[in-house]
């Protein structure tokens, strides 16, 4: 498939899986021969497994090391004690999670507070 129909499937714009590949984090599986970038399903599987690794704050090269760890390619670098490492992006992932329930509750709570001074909602009832 093409990166458009890439993007569509993933939720990433094109400049978003232009720039993974730049920075080798996905490489399109083959080019066409107008030189259009072509990926498979494996491919749109690592961009989704990247896209899940963003909000909670993991940088390119740790990106990298993970991304060798549970979806190696030829070239993906070489991981010291892959299940030690594994362990410490799991902790890493279980302490983003934390914060952002953490903000999340203050966001609903903010929400619910704003909701209860909504002139429009007192005035209906």
């Amino acid at each position: 498939m093409q990166i458009g129909e890439v993007a569509e499937r993933t939720g990433l714009s094109l400049r978003t899986i232009r720039y993974y590949e730049e920075v080798g984090l996905v490489v399109p599986s083959a080019r066409s021969q107008g030189g259009f970038r072509l990926y498979t399903d494996p491919d749109v599987d690592r961009l989704e497994l990247i896209k899940r690794m963003k909000p909670l704050g993991f940088q390119l090269e740790e990106m990298r090391d993970l991304l060798a760890i549970l979806d190696p390619t030829p070239g993906s670098p070489e991981i010291e004690d892959p299940a030690a490492r594994l362990a410490e992006f799991g902790a890493t992932a279980e302490k983003a999670c934390a914060e952002l329930r953490t903000k999340l509750a203050i966001a609903e709570e903010f929400a619910a507070l704003l909701r209860s001074h909504d002139p429009t909602r007192t005035r209906a009832l």
